[in-house]
């Protein structure tokens, strides 16, 4: 009887440790605190002209969506390895208390709020700085003592489509072809379903070109056949950027962009396409600095959301993408500057609007419009593609700007392209390429896009890059703080000054590959005044981003 009460005892305990284990929630976040996050997101609906497409282009678009929705899976694994048992937990679950927290776990791909420096609202753990690319307990050192101890394994180890993890003692590289092999092989058949539909060969191309790469972990050829798109339908699917990897800024994530070209619009921006060694000539840095290898196509292009998934649909709403980020295509074909005017035109009513209304002197309120910015966004997509890319050591090895730059790439990267765009939009309506007129609201517009960026969080690259921007022009006098009225306005020639300063700062450290000096940009600048704060605090009834809600789901 003893020995019975004894067993069943045991059994009883180690039942009851397996049914803990089971649970990936342990603890939640205040629920107002969750539902104050979720407020700060205004639904939209996402349309788009089906009128632009035949019906073999529609089945294609339908093929692709369904093959986008598989880099939203592989995204979710990327970010944290508890993802998948957190998601399925709260999808799992009917209680009503939970679905505050399940909503914007959906926004924000994780437990992890990006609006507010990655704090968790579920659990307690810390996002992981190397979020799911490598093991959650390695370190820097760990990573950089293994290459050092095992020089043949740098190139797998820093390669952009490898996820690091454990086996045994060691540390090896695993292709993402493999780690996301379950998911790759669907999204690369209906890739090639979608090919099939199409009577577009240049879609086509890329559709196969691109499955064919899910398969075997080599992008360039893709990356190349995407340069060459040319047709009604936009797409880019695959892993692109590399924010997500906040320990080396060397893994990217998986996204997608299903978009369709509004022609009318592209049209009067391929203009800029035909500048592109005017502008690189005239950055104000050195002219050993300056970089005219990189191919000189550069098609841009306007075009209506119809769907994206993965890293670009997590929390902030991208507004326009530069692609590819091999340097190798953008040496021999340059890159592709996309502008998503759907989504721009949303956020410009629903969240700019109101915020420049609170922020700006009322001097400066008239001097801003939707065309000054969407033609920034335009130029910081086009200054992406300007200046220092692949770097020459003095050993005659090269590199690049990301590698050299390590974690503060992005940040560096971001502002670059800020204030390259409006050094260059500047230059562009003084050339009469784009309206004069146009030239005297660059800045104050500018100026209201910081408000409207920093609150997606001032951690991030896009945050740093914005904070960077603002206290160094700050510091030359081109940004004024007036006490009586906590507005701001601009100077306007100071300002001219503190753009060019800060641009060729950027560019240089760039093209020397400064990684202490980039350091101690981030360092000395990357931080929220008292002022800023103060303003901020003013706009909690102003949503923080749009929640796009995809017309093309339904159909």
């Amino acid at each position: 009887m003893y020995k019975i009460s004894v067993i069943s005892l045991i059994l009883l305990l180690m039942l009851t440790m397996m049914n803990c284990g089971k649970s990936a929630i342990q603890s939640k976040a205040d629920m107002n605190y969750v539902k104050q996050q979720l407020v700060k997101f205004e639904p939209v609906y996402i349309s788009y002209d089906q009128t632009l497409l035949d019906e073999h282009e529609t089945k294609a678009l339908h093929a692709i969506v369904e093959a986008a929705k598989y880099m939203d899976e592989i995204f979710l694994h990327q970010v944290y390895h508890q993802n998948g048992d957190i998601r399925d937990e709260l999808m799992k679950s009917d209680d009503p208390m939970d679905a505050p927290y399940k909503d914007l776990f959906t926004i924000m791909f994780s437990p992890f709020n990006r609006l507010d420096g990655d704090k968790p609202f579920i659990n307690e753990m810390l996002k992981p700085e190397g979020a799911n690319f490598y093991p959650v307990d390695m370190t820097k050192e760990e990573f950089e003592n293994w290459i050092t101890l095992n020089p043949e394994d740098k190139y797998d180890f820093e390669q952009t489509f490898t996820v690091i993890r454990r086996e045994g003692k060691s540390l090896k590289a695993v292709p993402y072809s493999e780690e996301y092999k379950k998911w790759l092989e669907p999204a690369a058949k209906l890739l090639r379903e979608a090919a099939d539909h199409t009577r577009n060969e240049s879609l086509a191309n890329f559709l196969k070109s691109r499955a064919a790469a899910f398969m075997t972990n080599d992008y360039y050829q893709s990356d190349m056949d995407w340069m060459d798109l040319d047709a009604a339908l936009e797409v880019v699917i695959g892993p692109y950027e590399v924010y997500e990897d906040g320990m080396f800024n060397y893994k990217a994530a998986f996204e997608a962009f299903v978009t369709i070209v509004d022609p009318i619009e592209s049209k009067k921006l391929q203009e800029v396409g035909k500048h592109l060694d005017e502008l690189e000539e005239s950055l104000p840095i050195k002219d050993a600095y300056k970089n005219f290898e990189r191919g000189s196509a550069s098609p841009i292009k306007v075009v209506q959301e119809v769907f994206s998934a993965g890293d670009t649909k997590s929390g902030v709403q991208t507004l326009a993408f530069n692609l590819p980020n091999d340097e190798r295509v953008r040496e021999a074909k340059g890159c592709k500057k996309v502008m998503l005017k759907n989504i721009a035109e949303a956020k410009f009513e629903k969240i700019y609007m109101p915020i420049a209304g609170i922020v700006l002197d009322e001097s400066m309120l008239n001097m801003i419009s939707f065309d000054h910015w969407f033609t920034h966004i335009l130029m910081h997509e086009v200054t992406h593609g300007l200046g220092p890319g692949v770097l020459r050591l003095t050993d005659g090895s090269e590199t690049t700007v990301a590698k050299t730059l390590k974690e503060t790439y992005s940040a560096i990267e971001e502002c670059k392209a800020d204030i390259g765009g409006l050094y260059t939009f500047a230059y562009l309506c003084k050339k009469g390429i784009f309206p004069v007129s146009l030239e005297k609201g660059i800045y104050p517009t500018y100026l209201g896009g910081i408000f409207r960026s920093v609150r997606f969080g001032a951690e991030s690259a896009h945050g740093n890059a914005n904070m960077i921007a603002f206290n160094y022009i700050t510091e030359k006098g081109g940004f004024i703080y007036d006490e009586s009225t906590q507005r701001y306005r601009v100077d306007d020639l100071k300002i001219r000054y503190a753009v060019s300063d800060l641009l060729r700062l950027l560019l240089t450290i760039q093209a020397e590959g400064d990684y202490e000096a980039a350091k101690k940009l981030v360092s000395d600048y990357a931080y929220m005044p008292q002022q800023m704060k103060n303003v901020i605090s003013k706009l909690g009834e102003i949503p923080v981003d749009i929640l796009p809600k995809f017309a093309v789901l339904e159909e």
